[in-house]
């Protein structure tokens, strides 16, 4: 019995090293297992961190390009200005914005009433597009008349607004047709042209050129209306020149036109280029004044109304919208207080500002319906 008890015991603990064994080796299995699915995991991870810097690598070089393309166009501009000023009169005079696109300047009454179209040669290779349109109360005599009855039309005792546009789009801008409406209606005649290289007119913009196309004009009008008043009406870039038209016709001839009515003046067009929201970003560039508003010279563009309104003895009349983003107000009073100081009669010169809250900005002005009645009443005009 002794015996039999031995061996169950001695059987029992093989029995136990074997299961102890067991374990050993299944708890060794697992750690070996857990240890390599660390090394894998650790290894992916490895890997992905290879994989993600890989690929800001990749992104490197795109991102360098996109910084640094824009970085060489900024400092390159106002280079390639001062070399080649040309470039920067394509920037004062956007002739090339033709907009609005494809409209028939010849048929103008698909978007004036009362309205014919003509063309005029104001020097040998240049011939500029303009439209007429004459007072409203003359409306229905006008419907199928030609072009003669529109120039005879001149004489008739109305006021005779020779308008002068600003810079980008042609006569038929939005803006200017709705001038073209609200001056009519009030018993104006209005004769708006496309300076030359704009529109549908010939030749190429210059600051001179323009002046001599506002002169023919002026000649033409003259010649057929008779004792009619006839005034510059500028607006923007036009202000500069329906100043320099004024002028040279005092200085050159003697000759005082009836009146000026500058709307959204500048005073130059190098302090203008200093203002306008285009040149922001240049406004602390090393040599801005050197590179880009001393170019404006080299690019034969002045357009001083500062030194003509000096010189002018007509009624002058300015008119600028306080919420003006393109040239502020600022600029006007100034061109205001410059004409005032030299005018003898500082009756003849005033300064109309209209309020924010209107939202009239740069181009809308002639949308305000007291517009004409502040002109008649500044011209004492019935």
């Amino acid at each position: 019995m002794w015996r039999r008890r031995r061996e169950w015991d001695d059987g029992g603990g093989c029995d136990g090293d074997r299961a102890w064994k067991e374990f050993s080796s299944q708890a060794e299995s697992r750690a070996k297992a857990e240890s390599r699915a660390q090394e894998g995991r650790g290894a992916r991870e490895e890997s992905g961190a290879r994989e993600e810097r890989r690929g800001w690598l990749r992104w490197c070089p795109r991102l360098r390009t996109v910084l640094l393309v824009p970085l060489l166009i900024y400092i390159s501009v106002p280079i390639l200005i001062r070399l080649f000023p040309v470039l920067l009169t394509k920037f004062v005079y956007l002739n090339f914005l033709a907009f609005p696109f494809f409209v028939d300047f010849r048929q103008p009454e698909l978007l004036l009433n009362n309205t014919i179209n003509l063309y005029l040669t104001t020097e040998p290779g240049v011939m500029v597009g303009i439209w007429h349109t004459v007072p409203n109360s003359r409306g229905a005599e006008a419907r199928g008349k030609d072009q003669k009855w529109y120039e005879k039309a001149l004489g008739d005792d109305h006021p005779v607004i020779i308008y002068l546009h600003g810079n980008g789009g042609t006569r038929a801008a939005r803006h200017r047709i709705q001038f073209l409406k609200t001056m009519g209606a009030a018993g104006f005649h209005i004769l708006a042209l496309d300076y030359r290289g704009y529109g549908d007119s010939s030749g190429h913009p210059t600051e001179n050129g323009f002046t001599t196309d506002v002169l023919a004009l002026y000649d033409w009008a003259k010649a057929r209306s008779g004792n009619s008043i006839i005034l510059f009406w500028g607006h923007s870039l036009g202000t500069g020149i329906a100043t320099n038209a004024a002028r040279k016709l005092q200085e050159e001839r003697g000759i005082q036109v009836d009146a000026v009515v500058l709307e959204s003046p500048y005073t130059n067009i190098r302090e203008a280029a200093a203002h306008i929201p285009l040149t922001k970003i240049y406004r602390q560039f090393p040599g801005f004044e050197y590179l880009i508003l001393d170019s404006l010279a080299l690019g034969d563009m002045f357009f001083r109304s500062d030194e003509n309104v000096q010189v002018l003895s007509c009624p002058l009349l300015i008119l600028h919208a306080e919420d003006d983003s393109i040239l502020p107000p600022l600029l006007g009073r100034k061109l205001f207080e410059t004409a005032r100081s030299a005018y003898r009669d500082k009756t003849k010169v005033k300064f109309i500002t209209f309020p924010k809250k209107l939202g009239l900005g740069h181009d809308y002005i002639s949308f305000n319906a007291e517009v004409p009645a502040l002109v008649k009443d500044f011209l004492n005009i019935k």
